[in-house]
């Protein structure tokens, strides 16, 4: 069997498309894959890493207002199409997955006029303009929120979840936690920005540090490697808490997310599918610098089932963030609660009932 997947730019789309090559290797252990991405992204250097094939087409994204660069991005995407049926007519790819981004425009595209199946998945509560535009060529549509639905014909869609949700399930959070050493029996905060961190999220925390370290609970706090030096710098000025461990970047994700109690973070969609995925309550600060502010609608799915606080930039202070995880951890009922809540979000089977998709659209 040979499949070729596409998706790129952030690893919202990128760490998705791998977790499903990662199942349906498990099912098929000869299956050929090839990645179809930008050099520019960040598939470039993730996907390689994986030992997956990997072919770099030049296409660039749409500018949302009117632009000059629209012209030329729609002559990247017709010669882009072109590129694409050609390595496709060679390849022979028995389906085509695309997970987002603008790469996944003329790859999915091309694949439909050549009579190839293909699937998009969507991520996001609110899609973007690409999996808009391919909806109406792909033969089905995968999505992660029931409230997606609305945006895509409806004979095409299933709900299948984020595949990277299947990645953390079972994972040994004791052992992360004696490896970052926090404290095994402790109620574990984590707080994290992201990749890169969030600059917002870090000042926040810095105001209250002193009195982090009179809580009962212990804290790992994720700067982001680009805001790291600065953090330190900070900390070091009054002090490190016993019970906040610093990091810049956490490299196994899924083994400390098993330890953790609750969860400070941006709101995109591949955290969320991981923390339902193991019931975790979070306090969400969605990025407003993303496309249709989706980050915040994706967080109100959350806080609409009372899985999640949500707070918004311009209303977080450090303050408010400690009363809040108070709130959550010290009052053991909204705990369980909220825990239950984010469990019944979660899609733990994401990748095996995106991969029963793919059968289903080949056959």
């Amino acid at each position: 069997m040979k499949i070729v997947v596409s998706g790129g730019g952030t690893g919202g789309h990128i760490y998705p498309a791998l977790s499903f090559i990662h199942e349906v290797r498990k099912q098929h252990r000869d299956v050929d894959v090839l990645y179809i991405g930008t050099e520019k992204g960040l598939e470039s250097t993730i996907v390689p890493r994986e030992n997956i094939p990997f072919h770099a087409i030049d296409i660039s994204g749409l500018k949302r207002s009117i632009s000059f660069e629209n012209v030329k991005t729609l002559v990247r995407f017709i010669t882009s199409v072109r590129t694409c049926k050609k390595l496709l007519k060679q390849y022979k790819p028995d389906v085509v997955l695309g997970t987002g981004g603008y790469v996944c425009g003329p790859v999915v595209y091309a694949a439909a006029k050549l009579g190839i199946p293909t699937i998009i998945h969507e991520q996001n509560s609110i899609p973007g303009l690409t999996n808009k535009f391919l909806s109406r060529y792909a033969n089905k549509v995968a999505i992660c929120f029931e409230e997606t639905k609305e945006y895509f014909p409806q004979e095409k869609v299933v709900l299948t979840g984020n595949p990277r949700a299947s990645e953390v399930v079972g994972k040994d959070g004791r052992e992360a936690k004696r490896s970052l050493g926090l404290a095994e029996q402790k109620k574990t905060v984590l707080i994290v920005g992201g990749s890169r961190g969030a600059r917002p999220i870090n000042e926040a925390f810095l105001q209250v540090l002193h009195e982090a370290e009179q809580k009962p609970y212990q804290f790992l706090y994720v700067t982001g490697d680009v805001h790291y030096d600065k953090v330190i710098k900070a900390v070091s000025d009054v002090g490190n808490p016993p019970n906040v461990i610093i990091r810049p970047f956490i490299h196994n994700m899924p083994e400390v997310l098993a330890g953790v109690d609750v969860i400070v973070a941006r709101a995109g969609a591949t955290t969320l599918a991981e923390i339902t995925a193991l019931g975790i309550p979070s306090i969400l600060i969605p990025s407003p610098y993303v496309t249709n502010n989706h980050q915040e609608k994706n967080a109100r799915a959350l806080e609409k089932k009372g899985a999640a606080i949500v707070r918004l930039e311009h209303e977080l202070t450090g303050a408010r963030l400690l009363e809040d995880i108070d709130r959550i951890l010290l009052d053991e009922r909204t705990l369980a609660s909220m825990k239950e809540a984010s469990f019944q979000l979660g899609i733990r089977d994401a990748a095996q009932r995106l991969y029963r998709v793919m059968v289903e659209t080949m056959s």
